[in-house]
């Protein structure tokens, strides 16, 4: 009798239960139950024989291989049989990728179990070999709204963006997409979408300047993209934030203004209602002009006028990432020409710095309050945030006299400091290599359940998990022994990054040059 048919006894053995417990499963009696129910169809034994006889190499490095069985058995109920029975053909990297897609994550599981078709893409190893590139995932999302009334094309939207992210994730969980390839994808991703998105509301309203008022498109008014958006580097759950500018009054053939700010409304909500299928991404219009006081639209003219009178010192900063993703790129090229003398000729010297710093303080204090300090991968001490504000204070400061590529993300924003001369290179390193962990594990913490957080787990299991999905069990290690490996990890990233910004930003506080 070989390991597959002990493990389907019933009462398991102590051989079998030891196996499991080999194979990283917590329960182990739990775990030879469920094998038995999937075994049970004639039809699956044979499959999930295959499955048995590689089971410590498929689910021991599984951030939770008792969920990833549980979940297993919920697939084949839900109509995953065929995929079950197809993986042997395909490979080992098929395998790997079903089990992480139902071991890596609440929501990822949730994605194969209700839609068993998109297992059986994602487990086809042509899929799996590359990223998809934002006009493949154009393309389908058109083909997803072709036809369908108003709230099932937007649902076959928000249907694109999960199916997308699932294959996303499942790559970046099985180590086949570095770090920044993932967060260029999740970005081609989201243009993609924001894109259609802008199509189909365009198609939706009538254009009032034709005779019989014929569907219109987007000329004339342009969607840009700040953020981690703008810049490339989109992280899992993220919000985008958005700035809509449409050109002239009446331009030849584009948007009068009603029109444009009818076209704002219509794709904020539509990207960002919420249904039964979810939605495709929360809109955060927070860093157009006057805020959230401000109108939801403005003109280029408006736009110019309030960034050379009236802007504050940090949309200085949130300018560099400034991006046009949909609609008219000329209005976009013509916005960017528009505000670079309010990015880039104004001084920013230690006044402007200490404004800068003064509002970092205030989230410190904030995160103190609550407690979050210490856990808040992206604002708290040594965070992403801290980061992101050396490059940028250091990318306008130097951006003139230096001639320095105006770089909108912050990786390659940091190669350009260093090539130039502005940022010394041990420190690139190693703000470089902290800014790729922390984005890592700002995404890891984001995948499971498809929510926009970036506080650390508090118990030792939540970060256990973490350091899995990390990839940090994958030489054999055990929980607690990844858990503490990513906790010194966290600690030595972070007080790099803390004694870099503290050097770097204090010296131009106290009127000194960046070397």
């Amino acid at each position: 009798m070989h390991d597959g048919e002990r493990l389907l006894q019933d009462p398991p053995t102590p051989a079998a239960l030891a196996l499991l417990r080999r194979s990283g499963f917590v329960e182990p009696e739990r775990a030879a139950r469920e094998l038995r129910l999937i075994a049970a169809e004639p039809e699956q034994r044979g499959a999930l024989a295959a499955l048995l006889g590689t089971l410590p190499e498929a689910f021991a490095g599984l951030p939770d291989a008792d969920a990833a069985l549980s979940n297993l058995e919920r697939f084949v109920r839900a109509g995953g049989s065929r995929v079950l029975a197809a993986l042997p053909a395909r490979g080992p990297l098929a395998r790997d990728a079903l089990l992480w897609a139902l071991g890596g994550g609440p929501f990822l599981a949730e994605q194969v179990i209700r839609h068993p078709q998109w297992a059986e893409w994602l487990t086809r190893p042509r899929v799996l070999a590359r990223a998809r590139r934002a006009r493949e995932v154009a393309a389908e999302a058109r083909r997803a709204v072709a036809g369908h009334d108003r709230e099932n094309a937007r649902d076959g939207l928000r249907l694109a963006r999960r199916r997308e992210l699932l294959l996303v994730a499942v790559r970046d969980l099985l180590g086949l997409s570095p770090v920044g390839e993932t967060l260029a994808v999740l970005t081609a991703v989201a243009d993609a979408l924001i894109g259609v998105g802008l199509e189909v509301v365009a198609d939706e309203l009538p254009d009032p300047r034709t005779a019989r008022g014929v569907r219109g498109s987007a000329a004339g008014l342009v969607v840009l993209g700040l953020g981690k958006l703008g810049g490339g580097e989109l992280n899992f759950s993220s919000d985008v934030d958005l700035v809509y500018v449409h050109g002239p009054a009446r331009p030849k053939g584009g948007e009068a203004p009603q029109r444009a700010l009818a076209l704002c409304r219509q794709l904020t909500t539509l990207l960002g209602e919420t249904t039964h299928e979810g939605h495709v991404y929360r809109v955060d219009l927070r860093l157009r002009p006057e805020g959230r006081v401000g109108a939801l639209v403005h003109s280029l003219d408006a736009a110019e006028q309030y960034y050379r009178g009236r802007a504050a010192t940090w949309e200085r900063l949130a300018l560099l990432k400034a991006r046009p993703v949909a609609g008219d790129r000329a209005v976009g090229r013509a916005f960017a020409r528009r505000v670079a003398p309010f990015v880039w000729q104004q001084p920013f010297e230690a006044a402007e710095v200490q404004k800068v710093l003064r509002l970092k303080q205030e989230g410190d204090r904030r995160l103190v309050a609550r407690g979050h300090e210490a856990r808040h991968v992206k604002l708290g001490r040594g965070g992403i945030r801290e980061i992101e504000l050396v490059v940028q204070v250091l990318q306008i400061r130097q951006g003139g006299a230096l001639r320095l590529p105006r770089a909108r993300g912050t990786l390659v924003a940091l190669e350009a400091l260093r090539s130039t001369g502005a940022l010394p290179s041990p420190e690139h390193d190693r703000l470089a290599s902290a800014y790729l962990f922390l984005r890592d594990v700002e995404n890891k913490l984001q995948m499971a359940h498809d929510t926009q957080t970036h506080l650390l787990p508090e118990d030792d299991p939540g970060l256990a998990l973490l350091a899995a999905r990390m990839g940090y069990r994958r030489d054999g290690r055990s929980r607690e022994e990844a858990a503490s490996r990513l906790r010194r990890e966290l600690a030595e990233q972070r007080g790099a990054v803390r004694q870099i910004y503290d050097e770097q930003l204090g010296r131009l506080v106290r009127g000194g040059s960046a070397p």
